[in-house]
């Protein structure tokens, strides 16, 4: 079953978020994962959710998300995501009816 990552972003610093998203979609894509949403325009339809910039990705499975986010490869890009925005992030499974 797949896993999704899930993120609402508030960017605070967009040099160093730049450098985040350039050095982090070669190791989505190692961990097997991939954009599904990445920014664009989302529209609230319901309630007062305050989302800036969206972020869906999808991985085999809720193992491989968690692997890619607790991976060594990943901890300096966190910490440069940390540092450049707010951020909500969470993990899902997906449904397989």
């Amino acid at each position: 079953m797949a896993g999704y990552l899930i993120a609402n972003l508030e960017v605070t610093d967009s040099k160093g978020f730049d450098e985040y998203r350039q050095k982090v979609s070669p190791l989505i894509a190692q961990f097997g994962g991939r954009y599904l949403v990445r920014g664009g325009e989302v529209r609230t339809l319901e309630g007062n959710l305050p989302v800036r910039r969206l972020v869906v990705l999808e991985f085999p499975s809720v193992e491989a998300a968690q692997s890619f986010y607790d991976s060594p490869e990943y901890a300096p890009l966190l910490k440069i995501r940390l540092a450049s925005t707010k951020s909500d992030l969470l993990l899902a499974a997906g449904y397989s009816g």
